[in-house]
């Protein structure tokens, strides 16, 4: 779910910002993604394995992103 958030916010940062603060939203993203993951641990009950719910939130984050500024190195360089 989160990922998908990620995925959407990546999309919209690519083709509303220009190239120099796209690479800011890109780290907004991910400090979103995170504070949503210690957000909804903080308001729910059980707060078994938030450390590996983190850790796979943040990885694949930073995957998305890598990828997404993969395709700004590439698209835009034409």
């Amino acid at each position: 779910m989160i990922w998908a958030l990620v995925a959407v916010g990546a999309v919209l940062a690519i083709g509303f910002l220009d190239d120099h603060n796209v690479t800011k939203g890109f780290g907004i993203l991910l400090a979103g993604a995170l504070s949503l993951v210690a957000m909804i641990h903080l308001f729910t009950a059980n707060h078994d394995g938030i450390v590996r719910r983190l850790i796979f939130v943040a990885g694949g984050s930073w995957a998305i992103l890598a990828v997404a500024g993969l395709y700004i190195l590439v698209a835009r360089s034409y």
